[in-house]
């Protein structure tokens, strides 16, 4: 059931859908939770996306990640040699390597989507590089597709596999990644994805540096470089794709201008992350449909679902439990969009408990446990939220500021 919401002025109408329980049924669980399942849609936005997952393959991201991506309980860590003169190990473990993190990251978000509703892509940039002169190599191309866009998310998976058994190398091509990633989803001349002409379009953009090519140095941010990405992200724009950014390193809070300006070109948003591991946890909690949260409340027992119980996938579909008791429960469910507009449906729900055995326990347990790793990502995602907010506030005051300081008189 798809219920319309009526709106807050001057913003956009929030719509909610209610696929689990379905219209009449009873549900029955071990314990007094009901599952609950749906989508959320802000405003008039589409309900399908075309997604694009471009991933820096630059030889700077065999550097650790900062956390365990392997899980072998070995962190991996640069090792630099007594002498001068000899070459550094980049990681100790590579398999704990920023690209690691980069692939085990669109992995994560693979799982929160559906795949009838999310068409995914892959595309991999970096950038060959004459080791003498440090000046890109014409031959080649600078990014790759990897996979076209398809529902088929094995087929994904086994793509984002290749990328991580070739490994880093190379110099920092943004503006490749963007304009292969934009071929795909416009459905350009040489496209070999058939992008659906009611799907929302978006790329979700993940670098570890700054751009080192096409026309400069490869160890060097040049101005036509940053240009030449900036200037293919308008591409995008006018195209009508959105781009998320994330960058990842220490480097990543220090405004790289680059990869901001290619976000907000867009309409996107740029999301530092200091810890390159740490993409793994928010790369799932992003939202690309503009629906911030959902919460649902027991009328009937006035309780709500607990902060975790209800889950927000990417694409606006959320997943989770609300508390129930036997026999018939009012139920509402709310939403948040983007745009500060929010809604709510209610329906009713007919409840019968059953027992529970020592396995459904121990599943429970499994559950609880789950939940409790959720609310470690949703921590992480509000810790981002803040710095975006005092950035952005901080950015405010320059603004103010400088006119004040053009007025004093030189000394």
């Amino acid at each position: 059931m798809l219920v319309p919401i009526a709106q807050a002025q001057d913003a956009m109408p929030v719509q909610i859908e209610i696929r689990s329980p379905r219209l009449g049924e009873t549900i029955r669980n071990k314990t007094d939770m009901a599952p609950l399942a749906g989508l959320a849609i802000a405003g008039a936005r589409p309900t399908s996306f075309d997604l694009v997952v471009v991933i820096d393959v630059s030889g700077s991201t065999a550097y650790p990640s900062g956390i365990d991506v392997d899980g072998d309980g070995v962190l991996g860590e640069t090792q630099r040699s007594p002498i001068a003169s000899s070459p550094e190990t980049p990681n100790s473990d590579p398999e704990d390597s920023v690209l690691a993190a980069e692939i085990a990251a669109a992995k994560a978000l693979l799982d929160g989507l559906d795949p009838a509703r999310v068409h995914i892509g892959v595309v991999s940039f970096s950038g060959e590089v004459d080791p003498v002169t440090q000046r890109r190599l014409a031959r080649g191309d600078d990014a790759l597709l990897e996979q076209g866009l398809t529902p088929d998310y094995t087929a994904v998976r086994r793509a984002l596999e290749a990328v991580l058994l070739r490994g880093p190398n190379g110099g920092t091509n943004m503006q490749a990644g963007v304009k292969l990633a934009l071929r795909e989803l416009a459905g350009l001349p040489g496209a070999v994805s058939r992008p659906r002409p009611q799907a929302k379009k978006v790329i979700l953009f993940l670098t570890d540096g700054k751009p080192s090519l096409p026309f400069g140095l490869a160890n060097v941010e040049d101005k036509e470089d940053m240009l030449a990405a900036i200037d293919a992200a308008q591409l995008a724009k006018v195209a009508g794709v959105t781009m998320n950014v994330y960058g990842l390193g220490p480097s990543a809070i220090d405004y790289p201008v680059a990869a901001t300006e290619m976000a907000k070109a867009t309409g996107g948003l740029y999301t530092p992350v200091r810890t390159p591991g740490d993409i793994v946890a928010l790369l799932s909690g992003v939202s690309f449909a503009n629906v911030e949260d959902v919460v649902a409340v027991n009328l009937t027992l006035m309780e709500w679902a607990g902060p975790n119980d209800i889950l927000l996938a990417p694409d606006g579909s959320f997943q989770g439990f609300v508390p129930v008791r036997a026999g018939m429960n009012r139920i509402r469910v709310s939403a948040l969009a983007s745009d500060g507009s929010r809604g709510s449906t209610e329906f009713d729900l007919n409840f019968a408990q059953q027992g529970m055995t020592d396995l459904e326990l121990s599943a429970e347990r499994d559950r609880i446990r789950q939940r409790n790793k959720e609310i470690q990502l949703r921590l992480e995602r509000e810790r981002q939220n803040a710095f975006r907010k005092q950035e952005r506030e901080r950015v405010l005051e320059i603004g103010v500021d400088k006119p004040e300081d053009a007025k004093k008189p030189a000394p």
